[in-house]
């Protein structure tokens, strides 16, 4: 029996195409430079490596404290920006992790980069959630997963960009300035951000304003009944394993491509910034896909989510040398299967945040897209690059990329385990409808 999500009945933009759009091109503009930030550090590696005689691991946690800061913020952010306002939370996060940016260019040592980085986190972590329910509510609901892949596959867009104009910028201008380079644009875009619409606050008990004391019940309420939707939990799991693979293969590729086949800081970006966009391709794709596959038969979407991440399990294995056979190739014939391999690991991506967001109440969207966030991060993009860094340390970088794609399996039982629960849970949530 085929079966609705609660937002599938609203099939119309919330303000009109023209307002719905310039929140999209914000809200895409503000991501690419997000991960802009981010991601710029990875093409420094050898050169930061070289300047401070540091280790993977220490090479591995500057990249990833960003996630573990943004995974600690989240869902107080989210929470706050449920109660207030999404736009002015967006607004004030850009400006501050641009700042943190910023920032980075007057470090002298690991620790002080370290510190400026965890600021780049801080500021990042109301951004991703409230951003990707905003779009969602902008948009009519049968768009909802290919335009989440969108807003994620733009984040691919932005790493892409970082690690390209990491390699150039920090070749011609020194790594130390390139820091402060690259964080302008996000001032002025956290700035004009505030013209965008923002959805009204809900509330999910009467529709009514409501007493801080109501709103802060509702508030634990919302967390508590995450806690108990077995999809939510499920997802959140399959979701964060995944980007294991893609935050390590992103984060090191680089690195990977200089020390064993030779290439420069500018020529190692431009290969993997190219396998990158890919992937962001992937995205977007693997999100229509699913958006398609679920139109009329909801629950398959999680299905088509777990084959795809076993096409990834088999491709990054193979790609990173963990089969005898695959040593001696070369780099154009490796670099085909990474690049493959690429396009398929990023399948997760749109489609998680759109189901944590079908079974979810209305008043706690961000709030609820903020645990898949902190899970994402905490357990996803910060675990990535540090234990590939703690590995390489100890079993060499092929070997270390090649044991991360185990992850993938991680992601195929909890997807399959969300499959049983999703009905269910998106019946529970049209009852309060």
């Amino acid at each position: 029996m085929n079966f609705q999500t609660p937002l599938q009945a609203n099939q119309h933009y919330l303000y009109g195409k023209r307002p719905a759009w310039f929140a999209l091109c914000m809200t895409l503009s503000l991501m690419l430079f997000d991960y802009i930030d981010r991601q710029i550090i990875v093409s420094m590696f050898p050169l930061i490596k070289q300047d401070w005689q540091l280790t993977d691991a220490q090479l591995g946690s500057l990249v990833s404290v960003i996630s573990i800061v943004v995974a600690i913020a989240a869902i107080p952010v989210g929470i706050i920006s449920d109660r207030y306002s999404r736009v002015k939370s967006i607004s004030t996060m850009a400006i501050l992790w641009s700042l943190a940016c910023i920032y980075c260019m007057f470090s002298q040592n690991y620790t002080q980069l370290f510190i400026a980085r965890s600021l780049i986190g801080l500021g990042e972590a109301g951004y991703g959630a409230a951003g990707v329910v905003l779009i969602a509510s902008h948009f009519p609901a049968r768009l909802r997963s290919t335009l989440v892949a969108s807003l994620f596959a733009t984040s691919a867009l932005g790493s892409v960009a970082g690690i390209l104009l990491g390699g150039v910028f920090s070749a011609q201008w020194g790594w130390h300035t390139t820091f402060g380079l690259i964080g302008i644009p996000g001032l002025l875009l956290g700035i004009l951000f505030l013209w965008v619409k923002d959805y009204p606050n809900a509330n999910p008990a009467s529709g009514t304003d409501q007493s801080s004391l109501v709103a802060s019940s509702s508030i634990w309420h919302g967390m508590l009944s995450f806690i108990k939707t077995p999809t939510v939990i499920w997802v959140c799991i399959g979701a964060a394993a995944q980007l294991v693979v893609v935050s390590a293969v992103w984060s090191w590729l680089p690195s990977y491509l200089n020390r064993y086949y030779q290439l420069s800081t500018p020529a190692a970006g431009q290969l993997t910034a190219a396998i990158v966009l890919g992937g962001a391709f992937g995205c977007v794709l693997w999100g229509r896909i699913v958006d398609k596959t679920a139109l009329h038969h909801p629950n398959k979407k999680l299905t088509v989510m777990a084959l795809l991440c076993g096409l990834s399990l088999l491709l990054i294995a193979s790609a990173f040398s963990y089969f005898d056979f695959w040593n001696d190739v070369g780099l154009p014939s490796r670099l085909t299967l990474i690049a493959i391999g690429a396009f398929a690991m990023t399948c997760t991506i749109g489609p998680a945040s759109a189901i944590i967001i079908d079974v979810t109440q209305d008043a706690h969207r961000v709030t609820g897209a903020s645990v898949l966030t902190l899970f994402q991060n905490l357990f996803g993009l910060a675990t990535g690059p540090f234990l590939i860094g703690l590995l390489a340390d100890q079993v060499g970088l092929d070997r270390a990329l090649s044991f991360i794609s185990l992850f993938s399996l991680i992601s195929i039982f909890a997807f399959l385990r969300a499959k049983r629960f999703y009905k269910h849970d998106i019946q529970t949530i049209q009852s309060f409808h």
